[in-house]
């Protein structure tokens, strides 16, 4: 059965073989997309869930259905004259388009790493439609000088802060379905999205302080020194099309050889190789790079025969002559495309996708995974109108990987300083019993 285009929405078809939002936007390549639930499905092919990305003139809001992508922008102005509003969905649709790297046939690629490796072809089905996103390189360099000893949950809770605190609002929405969990925190408040800052804004003297304040420890010197050096070497000089000199630099790194981009990331402070190599996969189109961490040197030891330490039964140091060799192992057996395949293969031993694929007795899209419902909060002071709109927008909750269940938590986490210890430990115990019966 077709699925219905939802109202102002506009359709691009797609198989979800081909791009699965549920996989890419929560697997750690961008930490900035908002995900919302959706709370009635009117067949089991509806979409179940909005993704929105506050860019620098409008908010991209995206569904997806087993076979079409719904798109639509929201912007800054509240009617536009026609002409206008199609040539700019015409402008969002050729973003997307490059953003998702559209152009690369995924499911052919599947095929010949299907070929050349056995450990990839048993797991393609279940972690299909997993592609590298084409990420604004600056927004991509901060983000994952923010990555460093961090994880998913965080470093999204992290990037959403810094857009907060030093990027004015571009637009308020509503939330598309407001659930139960939804209501707790907003009162049906509209949603502010800020875009990403400038290097010019990072740059400030005070930033590394007050991002010190904001929970980013040592990264916050790393963020204010690396917009320091593109600022002091490009200058603050706006293009006509919005974008700041030091950044456009960024952007020409992709016109350059591998070697010499990464030698030019690897200036920047906080910026190491497996930071400098996830930018260039990610935003640089250098997809033979394989950003290696001593995570993928367990699944190249576990899955590739590559040989572990002699005698070591805890995490392998990761030393250049080790890096080099997992990068070149996986390289030689994954092609041209390596870093796209490790991104499959990174996801699939992620402990949050640990259910994903597999059948699930919950209603929703086994794409998404189940969405956990929100267990009963034990009675305790109610934080403010203020407070709760505040953690919306500080602490992603729902808007972080972890879905509904993390809003729960969000709120609990708030309320710690009130509640009593009894009252955490209930709460905690019914969230877990309810994501076991779930799960």
């Amino acid at each position: 059965m077709a699925t219905s285009i939802p109202a102002g929405f506009r359709v691009l078809p797609l198989p979800i073989v081909q791009l699965s939002l549920a996989a890419v936007l929560k697997c750690g390549q961008s930490f900035r997309w908002s995900i919302y639930p959706l709370a009635h499905a009117t067949t089991p092919s509806s979409p179940t869930h909005e993704y929105r990305l506050c860019l620098r003139d409008r908010v991209v809001c995206l569904r997806q259905s087993p076979d079409s992508l719904f798109y639509r922008s929201v912007f800054p102005e509240e009617h536009l004259p026609p002409v206008q509003e199609t040539l700019r969905e015409a402008e969002t649709l050729t973003w997307l388009r490059d953003y998702f790297q559209l152009d690369v046939d995924l499911v052919e690629l599947y095929d010949q790493w299907s070929e050349r490796d056995i450990v990839f072809r048993k797991l393609r089905s279940r972690f299909s439609g997993i592609r590298m996103l084409r990420q604004d390189p600056w927004e991509n360099l901060i983000s994952f000088i923010c990555s460093s000893n961090n994880n998913i949950a965080r470093i999204t809770k992290m990037v959403h802060a810094l857009c907060k605190h030093y990027s004015p609002p571009l637009l308020s929405l509503p939330l598309p379905s407001p659930s139960v969990a939804d209501r707790i925190l907003t009162d049906g408040d509209p949603i502010m999205y800020h875009p990403f800052p400038s290097a010019p804004v990072l740059a400030a003297s005070g930033v590394s302080s007050t991002l010190r304040t904001l929970g980013f420890g040592y990264r916050a010197d790393f963020i204010q020194r690396t917009a320091s050096m593109l600022v002091d070497m490009y200058g603050t000089k706006v293009f006509e099309n919005s974008l700041p000199a030091s950044e456009a630099w960024l952007l020409s790194l992709r016109e350059q050889t591998t070697a010499q981009a990464r030698e030019e990331l690897l200036k920047f402070v906080g910026v190491g190789r497996k930071v400098a190599d996830c930018i260039l996969l990610m935003s640089l189109d250098k997809k033979e790079v394989i950003p290696v961490d001593t995570h993928v040197h367990q699944i190249a030891v576990k899955h590739y025969g590559l040989r572990a330490a002699s005698g070591s039964k805890t995490k392998t140091a990761m030393t250049p002559k080790l890096y080099e060799e997992v990068s070149s192992k996986l390289f030689g057996i994954w092609g041209d495309y390596a870093g796209w395949t490790h991104s499959v293969l990174f996801t699939a031993d992620l402990k949050s996708f640990s259910s994903y694929g597999l059948p699930s007795p919950s209603t929703e899209a086994q794409t998404d995974g189940p969405v956990l419902p929100t267990p009963p909060i034990a009675p305790s002071p109610s934080p403010s109108k203020r407070k709760r709109k505040e953690l919306l927008q500080s602490s992603p909750g729902i808007l972080t990987p972890m879905g509904v269940v993390t809003v729960t938590e969000a709120v609990s986490e708030h309320m710690d300083g009130e509640a009593n210890l009894a009252d955490r430990v209930k709460r905690r115990r019914r969230t877990a019993a309810v994501a076991n019966r779930i799960t």
